[in-house]
């Protein structure tokens, strides 16, 4: 009976240090395991942080020219997006010429620079010609007269009438006696375009003086008494008078909702789809529709075509 005692007792005592080793066995087992898991997460982690500022290197290191010619209506926007542009990529070296739409569509059409700046829409010959119409932002044109008018306000009709030839005299709209100097741009000019269209008033105006550029447009009608021009609506500053178009200013709010009737696209023109210019257009492309990008086209004073 005690040999049989002795026997069971060795019995369960080994049982007991056999379960405890497998116990023992189990939890470091799982503690690997466990272990393993979080080393394999640690590596996925790094591994796509690795991936991520890459990716971001490859961002900041592209390289290339950009160049750009046409609309001075779109110079002040232009030249903040280069800027802005360059000191995120610093290894791309962008140039911007303001020589008028016209002579910029002919630029990106001839292939001598790799946008062309419209401040106006394409013409079906232009996209036939291979060019894709890249609308940026939407500008107002505003009427600007000298400071010293004292008219406020004029409709459109008034409007296509002075730039007509039918009236000549601020008096005939209750203002003053002067004579309106009707003041115009050149005939390749994205601005005149699309003033001369929006009016339906093409090949009928009568101006006193036709101008190359935005800048000299504002200096004229603010150096001349009884003079009207039209200019893009973010340059324009406290040297000349805004006339409201049939009672409604000309702002960011009038012009996004479409109560101000005198606006136009803003077009940055490529020969063939974005898809296909270099790494640098398309760089540049991608920068205007970030938040930075947008950005810079609300301070400027424009619109944001983004849908």
């Amino acid at each position: 009976m005690k040999k049989l005692l002795n026997i069971a007792l060795s019995t369960i005592i080994a049982a007991g240090i056999l379960t405890g080793c497998g116990s023992s066995a189990t939890e470091s087992a799982d503690t690997t395991a466990a272990q393993s898991d979080a080393s394999a997460d640690t590596e996925n982690a790094t591994e796509a942080e690795g991936s991520a500022e890459a990716d971001a290197a490859t961002d900041e290191n592209i390289e290339g020219t950009i160049t750009m010619n046409g609309s001075t209506s779109m110079e002040k926007f232009a030249n903040a997006l280069n800027e802005s542009f360059m000191n995120k990529y610093p290894g791309v070296q962008a140039t911007v010429e303001f020589t008028g739409s016209g002579a910029g569509i002919e630029a990106v059409t001839n292939g001598t620079v790799d946008i062309g700046n419209s401040s106006r829409a394409l013409t079906d010959e232009e996209k036939a010609n291979g060019l894709v119409e890249n609308v940026v932002a939407i500008d107002g044109i505003g009427i600007v007269v000298n400071p010293a008018t004292t008219v406020d306000d004029v409709t459109t009709d008034q409007l296509k009438e002075i730039y007509t030839g039918a009236v000549t005299n601020w008096s005939e709209l209750g203002g003053e006696d002067s004579q309106i100097v009707v003041i115009g741009r050149e005939a390749s000019s994205g601005t005149r375009s699309a003033f001369e269209e929006i009016l339906g008033i093409e090949d009928q105006c009568k101006y006193a003086q036709e101008i190359d550029s935005t800048g000299a447009v504002m200096a004229k009608v603010a150096s001349t008494p009884g003079a009207i021009g039209y200019v893009s609506i973010d340059i324009i500053d406290d040297t000349v008078k805004t006339l409201k178009l049939d009672g409604v200013e000309p702002t960011q709010e009038t012009i996004k909702d479409g109560s101000y009737t005198l606006q136009r696209p803003f077009v940055m023109a490529t020969k063939g789809e974005i898809s296909e210019q270099s790494e640098a257009v398309q760089a540049l492309f991608d920068y205007i529709n970030s938040d930075e990008g947008q950005d810079i086209i609300a301070q400027v004073g424009l619109i944001s075509a983004k849908q």
